[in-house]
């Protein structure tokens, strides 16, 4: 079992650089929806520190969203390939940019949630409930989900669970960085919402979490001792 003082030690090597990402465009079955069709993002690349305000929802706050929002909704049948993908900032993909698609040293877990909607167009984006349907961490090896991510250009591959009703969602993909979190509000969250429409889909009802809520800022996988 690796400690968290070990973890911290190891996370803390790299410092403090301001390697940043955003989540920007998704593909399903290796056929991208474009390059911020559908998803609702900042034009700045930085965290969300505080677990208890709304910007971690799907960002915000310091990093404001672009507005309008897109309109594009993203169609995924349900048992589908589905890939995230980051970059360092809008425009850093395919550059020579060092902290492409983040910084090496934001080592951290990514997850996926869930939360059906009336309508992925709508601008309300506060009081829904949320489901886990992905999640990477630390590996046996001592890497991390970020460092599988970094190998593979930013992109994170998962699959959309085929128990998952059909219907529209936004899709929240999440990248906590670890490198600052020995200190309280130091865990760097990055996140943005995707809108989808689930099809072909199953009948689960899976237990859900609200945002904010489902983190507190003494958390073990937030702040760690």
């Amino acid at each position: 079992m690796i400690s968290s003082s070990f973890l911290l030690g190891v996370l803390s090597l790299a410092g403090y650089t301001l390697g940043h990402t955003i989540f920007q465009e998704v593909s399903v079955n290796g056929v991208s929806a474009g390059h911020l069709k559908g998803i609702r993002y900042p034009n700045y690349d930085g965290p969300i520190n505080d677990v208890t305000t709304n910007d971690v929802i799907c960002n915000g706050g310091p990093n404001p969203l672009v507005t309008p929002y897109d309109t594009t909704i993203i169609d995924v049948p349900a048992g589908a390939t589905v890939t995230a993908e980051f970059h360092h900032t809008l425009t850093s993909a395919g550059t020579s940019d060092g902290d492409e698609p983040i910084s090496a040293s934001h080592k951290g877990p990514i997850m996926v949630y869930l939360a059906k909607v009336p309508s992925a167009l709508q601008t309300t984006m506060t009081g829904l409930q949320w489901f886990k349907i992905y999640e990477d961490g630390l590996h046996s090896d001592g890497t991390w989900a970020v460092d599988t991510m970094i190998a593979n250009k930013g992109k994170v591959n998962f699959q959309m669970p085929v128990c998952v009703p059909s219907g529209e969602y936004f899709m929240r993909v999440e990248l906590i960085a670890l490198h600052a979190a020995g200190s309280l509000l130091g865990a760097q969250l990055y996140m943005e919402c995707a809108q989808i429409r689930v099809t072909g889909g199953g009948s689960a009802s899976p237990a859900t979490v609200s945002f904010p809520g489902a983190y507190t800022q003494s958390d073990p996988g937030i702040l760690i001792k």
